[in-house]
């Protein structure tokens, strides 16, 4: 894993109020977030089984 610097921005008493990260980290973050946020919505609907999911492939020819 590598090591991001990162550089914060503080108010007058030296509280951390923003911080500053390199845009391919942003960009990470953002795609993470857009994940969950498919798993959430997706969370209630039924699942299929792996077996299913090669069945279905191979009756449409993509496996």
């Amino acid at each position: 894993m590598r090591k991001v610097e990162r550089q914060y921005i503080v108010d007058e008493k030296g509280g951390k109020v923003a911080v500053i990260i390199p845009i391919d980290e942003f960009e990470e973050l953002l795609e993470d977030l857009h994940d969950l946020a498919v798993i959430a919505e997706r969370r209630d609907e039924p699942t299929v089984s792996f077996e299913e999911v090669k069945k279905r492939l191979k009756s449409r020819g993509l496996l």
